[in-house]
């Protein structure tokens, strides 16, 4: 049997090694489960626990515990009453250790079902400097298993591990200092970087939560009137689903985000049960601690954010501090975004003029030429009226007079088609930029190999009337082609700016001198004789700017020219081709972007579709579908071979550029329709129809 001295020695070695392991740890939980198992295997004890008091005081709640009882406990928030019926509330209430040589007969132990081998028991508070600030149990399955001697060793243990637990708490407020600091200055950097608020405020609040560990955080910026704060940007599902129902709050004390804005300075929640001003949120019931600061800039409060936590007591000095940093850097931020964003507005406001004017001068000069041209048809015809009436009628000079009037005709036609178009500018819709490139190209007779084109497939779509901007591009490539371009490079993607597209359109050509540049937007300027109305620049610029978009210019004498168009991205949409009756359909065009898109867009439904070039072997079908500027095959020997089968009632011509002349000669023809291509779900349920 071990003697007295013996044990004593045995106790005070395992007390020094377990308060040097204990010492080395810095993790919090990493601490407190290494402890209660260095204690129970260093002494061979059943179980021990550690304790700590909550921010009231009053009760004592396990924070880790040996083995499966220990887990069983702390998941059922185990505490006990400090002072009441329980060896450790008594030990904390009285600053020292209790021992339990029978815990049968001991009054204030407290049976748990959790450890029911137990038979003896010693509670060790845990003091740091003056202040208590948890305990320490050290249970064994023998009676008798401790001595009051053994308090004085295993109590220099419990004061080793309070010293352990506040260096681990200062090492744990170290390194969430530095997480804060490194989360601020990210948002600083951030916010010199993205100029777009879109971007911006959800990158922000994304940072906040993840450096933090926080439960949420939302951006709020005032409404025009500054009567209310309406979410912009928050974090997870619920920020999203808040957003999306337009959560507002009134500026006032009404609420933690209201009054922030209107005393212009932070209010913190660290109950919000307690707090009378705090918002009461559905979207977020787990909040427990919030924290909202204004954001101001000069003077002038812009918002607010929200930043809250499903704990209570959140928010420390160092968060605070930190915290409203990064509201500044925010704010900083979000001003410089607003300035960004008039900017834009007044550039583009200079642009709306700027085009209005270089319309309307195109108007006038328009008018001049037709008029010039205008002038003599009507001396000519006023001149044959008289000869007719005195019977003098010259039938060669006649001839020569009519064949004035026709040419002077035609030419005020192709005038106005060059400025206006051919039809009517119908409204936008989002169209196939690549489908529309090459039917510009065909109706031009500019071969496909000279074209590159590479377009980013979220920049598929543009938002255009397909006629007009065919008629935009053609315009561009025959520049390209007339200036010697051996290459024209195609190319769209998104810009910065969201919701635009740029298309460029670079060719290899001779280029032109900056002179030139200065003018070629004037109508009717050409460099290339009088056998060019000088219009197809303008006419571009006009079917750009009336889809909303801009129209700008590079060129150098040797280096070819870029024409680069900035204009609102298309999206089709989504959801499924309803055929109604329609079972069978027979394409007959190139395998092109179009034709590619069509056949994507039926693969989910019922109908068969059959695309073929062959012209001797038509298969039946309840609709024939034939693209108007189909290149393997001509035309006219598609609508001949259709019309010899007797199939020229189910034959519908498609297009993306309508042309009344073509449209009239192929309804005479005796084709069922002609039609613009349907781009989208919606169009080719319409046309199924």
């Amino acid at each position: 049997m071990t003697n007295e001295p013996q044990r004593q020695t045995i106790l005070l070695r395992a007390a020094a090694r377990a308060a040097k392991n204990i010492t080395t740890i810095l993790d919090p939980y990493e601490l407190l489960q290494h402890t209660v198992d260095i204690i129970c295997d260093e002494f061979g004890f059943y179980y021990a626990g550690v304790f700590f008091l909550d921010e009231t005081k009053q009760y004592a709640v396990l924070k880790a515990g040996r083995g499966a009882a220990g887990k069983s406990m702390i998941n059922a928030g185990h505490k006990l009453a400090v002072g009441g019926n329980s060896m450790i509330g008594a030990c904390i209430a009285n600053r020292q250790g209790r021992i339990a040589l029978d815990v049968g007969a001991e009054a204030v132990f407290f049976e748990n079902p959790d450890l029911p081998e137990t038979r003896s028991e010693m509670a060790l508070p845990l003091i740091m400097g003056e202040e208590v600030i948890g305990a320490l149990t050290v249970q064994s399955t023998e009676e008798a298993a401790f001595h009051e001697e053994d308090i004085a060793a295993l109590q220099t243990m419990a004061d080793q591990l309070a010293i352990a637990i506040q260096n681990s708490n200062l090492h744990r407020q170290a390194e969430r200092r530095s997480r804060l600091l490194k989360a601020a200055n990210r948002v600083g950097r951030e916010v010199t970087s993205i100029l777009d608020l879109e971007k911006l405020l959800p990158q922000t609040v994304n940072i906040i939560c993840e450096a933090y560990g926080l439960y949420y955080a939302g951006v709020f910026l005032l409404d025009e009137k500054g009567e209310y704060a309406v979410l912009r940007a928050g974090y997870g599902k619920a920020g999203k689903a808040m957003v999306a129902e337009g959560h507002k709050l009134k500026v006032g004390t009404d609420s933690m985000i209201g009054a922030c804005i209107a005393m212009g300075e932070a209010r913190i929640a660290l109950d919000v049960g307690e707090e009378r001003a705090h918002f009461k949120n559905p979207h977020l019931p787990h909040t427990r601690s919030e924290m909202a600061l204004p954001l101001i800039y000069g003077g002038k409060a812009l918002g607010a954010v929200t930043i809250q936590s499903s704990e209570e007591q959140a928010f420390g000095e160092d968060d605070i501090t930190t915290l409203q940093t990064m509201a500044e850097h925010l704010a900083v931020g979000i001003n410089n975004a607003h300035l960004i964003d008039e900017l834009k507005e007044a550039h583009n406001e200079i642009l709306r003029n700027s085009v209005f004017e270089a319309l309307t001068t195109a108007s006038t000069e328009a008018i001049h030429w037709i008029g010039n041209k205008t002038l003599p048809i009507s001396l000519t015809v006023a001149r044959l009226r008289e000869e007719i009436a005195d019977g003098q009628v010259d039938l060669e000079s006649l001839k020569e007079d009519l064949d004035m009037i026709a040419e002077s005709a035609a030419m005020i036609i192709q005038v106005k088609e060059q400025l206006i178009g051919a039809v009517r500018e119908q409204k936008p819709r989002p169209v196939l930029i690549a489908d529309v490139l090459k039917t510009a190209a065909h109706l031009r007779d500019i071969s496909e190999d000279l074209l590159q084109i590479k377009i980013d497939p979220s920049a598929a779509y543009v938002m255009a009337d397909s006629t007009q901007l065919t008629r935009a591009f053609g315009n561009i490539l025959q520049n390209a082609v007339e200036a010697g371009a051996k290459t024209v490079k195609v190319s769209a993607h998104p810009t910065e700016d969201r919701g635009m597209l740029e298309i460029r359109i670079e060719d290899d050509g001779q280029g032109m001198t900056d002179e030139v540049m200065q003018k070629v937007w004037s109508p009717f300027y050409s460099t290339r004789g009088v056998t060019h109305h000088g219009l197809g620049l303008p006419a571009a610029m006009h079917v750009i700017s009336q889809s909303q978009g801009h129209i700008a210019l590079v060129s150098k004498p040797g280096a070819g020219t870029t024409v680069a168009l900035f204009m609102p991205q298309g999206r089709p949409g989504a959801g499924k081709v309803e055929t109604g009756s329609v079972n069978n359909i027979l394409l007959i065009d190139d395998m092109d972007d179009w034709a590619a898109l069509f056949a994507d867009l039926l693969k989910d439904t019922k109908v068969k579709l059959t695309r073929s070039t062959d012209l001797k072997k038509l298969p039946a079908a309840d609709l024939i579908l034939v693209d108007q500027n189909i290149a393997s095959v001509p035309l006219i020997e598609v609508l001949s071979a259709l019309s010899k089968a007797g199939l020229d009632s189910r034959t519908v011509i498609v297009t993306s550029a309508i042309n009344p002349e073509r449209v009239t000669q192929f309804l005479r023809g005796g084709v069922r329709d002609v039609t613009v291509k349907p781009y989208s779900v919606g169009e080719i349920s319409e046309l199924l129809k």
